[in-house]
């Protein structure tokens, strides 16, 4: 059959049509090799265009769960722009002295300009050259001002220093090396605030526990938690604090610890295992450089032990373990008051009776344990130390071989023995503690082999007798410490 004649119009149509079908023609080839250049890009440039995804929730690992969460990666170029745009100024921050001789400031006294005053001049006229300075206290409340929404709820409205920016700086300028106290789990404010992160009690299940005292507790394996403090901390540091100390960094105790409970830590969990990790976690985030604005180093970092990890192996039903918190702190400050060891430690009927002796001892064990190079603690860093032994035929057709078993011993990294910075007793409690009592400390610290120490008066009121004139102290300070006399 043959076709039918086109007229010219139909002719004409089909001319018009053609380059049209061409023109898809070739997009689609153009779609396909900019879709397959994509592809060779993607595998052969990673940094570029891909994601990392890693789990981010240890609660739920712990759990069975497995939380995978996208992350993007950025170009170090972005990280140091990101860092850049960090704007203000530098504080004039100060480094660790040699030797820190220091007292405590509670967050009402700093917000107290005579009462602060005082301090300060003590500090000017003696041996001291830093201060603890309470910036999140017992309450949970915070003792300076910010305008991180995060942090803002968190500012106290009774206790605090406005001006905390400007104390600093003047501290600053007189040599003093400022370190900010943060207390961590104990935490009344946050556990109202966030009843789903607090320590419960067992029954009734739910309920925030409470200590003798009516203070709660944030549950130690609180992953959320841990990002507040690191929060606090990095804006402590741009405020210019040289040091953080982080005090209650332990579970609960003093209360009814058979009524108890851990939603996130997990009852089943040890306790001092637990605590390590948050050790690391706040340590890896507050040292990280990349996330503090070009030019501001991380700051120095310290926790505040229990004096008796000095000499116990176990947690003290509380998670702490001195070879388990070395790692991740510059300093250890265990508090070896000697009114709070018990009748019959060492064998002495009142431990609050021999200052002297008492120090001594518990800083001896101190130093052994930080020095060495094992210990009878299995870490989350550590490994078994093995030894060889022989292991004799079985009959007299068989030879004699040998086999690696376990010591009971595990490694330890050894560290420097001024990494122990002791809290010193300079109160009354189950007995007078004046001239005599803090000097026998003092004394005893540098008996230890150590040269710093911070002493501990809940009142703020230190016992100027106790203390060398500055003075009297100037031909041992070295030219660059910049301490002003």
């Amino acid at each position: 059959m043959t076709q039918p004649k086109k007229t010219k119009k139909e002719k004409k149509k089909e001319k018009k049509r053609v380059p049209v079908k061409r023109n898809t023609v070739l997009f689609g080839v153009l779609l396909l090799t900019l879709v397959a250049m994509g592809a060779v890009m993607f595998y052969s440039y990673p940094a570029i265009l891909s994601s990392r995804y890693s789990v981010t929730s240890t609660h739920a690992e712990a759990e069975g769960v497995d939380v995978v969460s996208e992350v993007a990666t950025t170009t170090p170029e972005q990280e140091v722009e990101v860092r850049e745009e960090m704007v203000g100024p530098i504080p004039d921050y100060i480094d660790t002295p040699e030797a820190v001789r220091a007292i405590y400031m509670t967050q009402c006294v700093v917000g107290t300009p005579s009462f602060r005053a005082d301090l300060v001049e003590l500090i000017d006229e003696t041996e001291l050259n830093a201060v603890v300075i309470d910036i999140k206290d017992y309450t949970g409340k915070l003792a300076f001002t910010t305008d991180t929404p995060e942090l803002a709820p968190s500012v106290s409205d009774q206790c605090g220093a406005r001006d905390m920016k400007s104390f600093v700086e003047l501290l600053h300028g007189k040599g003093i090396y400022v370190i900010g106290r943060i207390t961590v789990f104990q935490d009344p404010y946050y556990s109202l605030a966030h009843p789903e992160l607090a320590v419960k009690f067992a029954s009734p299940a739910g309920e925030v526990w409470k200590d003798n005292k009516g203070l709660s507790f944030i549950d130690v394996g609180a992953e959320p938690f841990w990002d507040y403090i690191v929060t606090i901390s990095r804006e402590a540091h741009l405020l210019g604090f040289d040091e953080l100390n982080y005090d209650y960094v332990r579970f609960p105790s003093d209360g009814p610890m058979s009524n108890i409970h851990f939603d996130w830590a997990g009852d089943s969990t040890p306790k001092q295992v637990a605590l390590e990790k948050f050790f690391a976690y706040l340590s890896s985030e507050i040292k990280d450089e990349t996330k503090y604005p070009i030019g501001v180093k991380p700051p120095v970092i310290s926790a505040d032990l229990f004096g008796m990890v000095t000499t116990n192996y176990d947690d003290l039903n509380i998670g702490q373990v001195l070879e388990r918190a070395l790692p991740y702190f510059d300093y250890i400050d265990p508090m070896v008051y000697p009114s709070h060891y018990p009748s019959g430690f060492n064998g002495w009927s009142n431990p609050n009776t021999v200052p002297y002796a008492l120090i001594k001892f518990v800083l001896d064990s101190a130093v052994r344990r930080t020095v060495a190079t094992q210990s009878p603690i299995d870490t989350l860093l550590s490994d078994p130390v093995m030894k060889t032994v022989v292991v004799p035929p079985a009959a007299s057709t068989t030879a004699t071989t040998t086999k690696e078993v376990a010591t009971g011993m595990y490694t330890k990294d050894a560290y420097d023995k001024d990494k122990i910075r002791p809290w010193l007793q300079d109160f009354d409690y189950g007995g007078d503690y004046d001239i005599p009592e803090v000097k026998a400390q003092i004394q005893a610290t540098y008996d230890a082999g150590l040269d710093s120490w911070l002493l501990w008066a809940p009142s703020n009121r230190y016992t100027r007798g106790a203390l060398k004139d500055a003075v009297a102290t100037q031909a041992t300070v070295s030219t660059s410490t910049s301490i002003s006399l």
